[in-house]
């Protein structure tokens, strides 16, 4: 229950700016590759960063690299609010991103207390707390506005927030790593490859797969609300209610079923399953039929898009030009169908995470859970810096279905190759 808390409380920190940050770099004048750079140089810098601050924490213990990451966390937030730069906007997100590795640190630890037989669930509750403050934190974002004009409201906030997560460390937090441990991973510093090189080519494979779906599935994030608008005509609110339909979805599934269904069928065989279901949540969204919802009135959203700042992913790829659809063909189908699409691409991405990372951690071994969930999350961070880009530039040229459709096809291949790897794996062929 700490380790949840202390994921949610984080997550609330980093979501409460989240939304806010190309408005950050605007503020200083800030073009469009500007505001690009700064959203890349948290993901980027965690590429460096993440795994290094894992490989340490599996030598010195969480608790200690946990308080690192999170003071340095908590800095960040407070040097975005005092920023008087574009610069020391880019360096705030650049100082979090390299030493700010809470969520791998705290799911090392997760790792720490469970066995072979509950990881997945345990794994999969940091997921629905994760979930969980991207509901909450930007609501907490607009309320922090409300309170006055500046963007250093927000972002002092969110330092509070951190701040909440440094005391919960200190003093509720309890190590989980014991000394014995520690010592097993300072003797493979000083002798063989911390991971075994027998089973490296698994471990890369696994990473592969978390790069794949995480690139595929965050283009669809990043750009979801240019699609529904586009195609549904739906503004800021409609949105914020898919996310809010988006994110029950993964808490349920993270606190209710994975733990069940990994235990029944296998990680292994679920990791195909959470594959397959986003491939088929992908293809449904590109087929979306061109129907805008009931109220849609095109001048009327035409003259709130006027007052509203662009989409992070407007700002990262330039004007992407966007044709609003005409009024007259308003009905429920296209919502409905995305509605339904929504479920298999949710239900998906609430388990594939988790239980790439139980296969990660089960294969790499006791002594180097915290260098393989780092490696694991600067995966993550790689994918989440390119994919706004090149999925944001195929939208861009192709159309707004385009993304979704070569998305979908990419993970049916993904399934497959899954399929392939794990058959002649011997320690994954049983779990399929």
């Amino acid at each position: 229950m700490p380790i949840f808390a202390l994921v949610f409380v984080d997550v609330l920190g980093l979501t409460v700016i989240l939304p806010l940050l190309h408005l950050y770099a605007a503020a200083f004048g800030a073009t469009a590759l500007e505001i690009g750079i700064v959203a890349a140089a948290f993901p980027l810098a965690q590429l460096v960063g993440v795994p290094a601050m894992g490989a340490l924490s599996d030598r010195f213990g969480r608790k200690p690299l946990l308080l690192i990451s999170q003071v340095t966390t908590c800095l960040s937030f407070i040097m975005l609010g005092m920023a008087n730069s574009l610069t020391m906007v880019i360096l705030s997100r650049v100082l979090d991103g390299l030493f700010g590795a809470n969520i791998a640190t705290a799911q090392a630890a997760l790792s720490d207390s469970t066995d072979e037989k509950n990881r997945a669930r345990g794994l999969g509750l940091t997921g629905a707390a994760f979930g969980l403050g991207f509901i909450f934190g930007p609501i907490l974002s607009i309320l922090a506005l409300e309170l006055g004009d500046s963007l250093a409201i927000p972002a002092f906030s969110a330092a509070g927030y951190s701040f909440i997560s440094i005391l919960l460390t200190l003093f509720v937090f309890k190590e989980t790593l014991p000394p014995e441990e520690r010592q097993k991973a300072r003797e493979k510093k000083q002798g063989k490859p911390h991971i075994a090189r027998a089973v490296m080519p698994i471990i890369i494979v696994l990473l592969l797969l978390m790069f794949g779906q995480q690139f595929i599935f965050y283009g669809f994030e990043t750009l979801m609300g240019l699609f529904t608008l586009t195609r549904l005509g739906l503004l800021g609110q409609g949105n914020a209610a898919l996310f809010l339909f988006i994110g029950i979805l993964l808490v349920v599934v993270q606190t209710r079923f994975i733990g069940k269904w990994a235990s029944r069928h296998g990680e292994a065989r679920m990791v195909l399953v959470a594959l397959g279901l986003l491939a088929a949540g992908l293809l449904l969204v590109a087929t979306t039929p061109e129907q805008t919802h009931p109220f849609y009135v095109k001048a009327i959203v035409e003259n709130n898009l006027i007052d509203q700042a662009q989409t992070n992913t407007e700002a990262i790829v330039g004007d992407i030009g966007i044709t609003l659809p005409e009024t007259g063909n308003n009905g429920l189908g296209g919502l409905l169908w995305f509605l339904v699409a929504l479920i298999p691409l949710s239900i998906g991405a609430g388990l594939i995470r988790p239980l790439l990372n139980t296969l990660l951690t089960k294969i790499a071994g006791g002594s180097s859970y915290g260098v393989v969930l780092g490696f694991s999350s600067a995966t993550v961070s790689a994918a989440n810096a390119a994919a706004p880009i090149v999925m944001g530039l195929i939208f861009q040229q192709y159309g707004e279905g385009m993304p979704f459709l070569i998305g979908g096809i990419l993970m049916t291949v993904l399934v497959i190759i899954a399929g392939l790897v794990f058959r002649a794996t011997p320690s994954l062929r049983a779990a399929t």
